[in-house]
């Protein structure tokens, strides 16, 4: 049993920060999912992978999972390189590059 605790990534339709600021405890999967043949449904008798966690921050996810004796991997965020750029900009006389339509 096998724990993972990382900082969810924002989702491609997010300009903004939005459910990235807590840290999340995940299970590992312990046995492969299994296929339904009549419906197609998959399944799977692990009932930790239902289980989502929420931190505040590192600490207490770790805190918690040395707490429970639940082995755990930490993943650290990639922070996002953000280059403020302004709609005026564009149209500064100084400019580096030229304005083409």
């Amino acid at each position: 049993m096998t724990a993972r605790i990382y900082r969810p990534a924002r989702t491609a339709m997010q300009s903004g920060m939005g459910k990235t600021r807590q840290w999340v405890l995940d299970f590992e999967p312990q046995e492969p999912r299994s296929l339904d043949p009549l419906m197609g449904w998959t399944s799977s008798g692990d009932m930790r992978q239902q289980v989502r966690l929420r931190f505040d921050s590192k600490d207490e996810a770790v805190a918690y999972a040395e707490r429970a004796g639940i082995a755990y991997r930490i993943e650290d965020p990639k922070e996002p390189k953000r280059r403020t750029v302004s709609y005026s900009d564009n149209f500064k006389w100084g400019r580096v590059g030229q304005w083409t339509h």
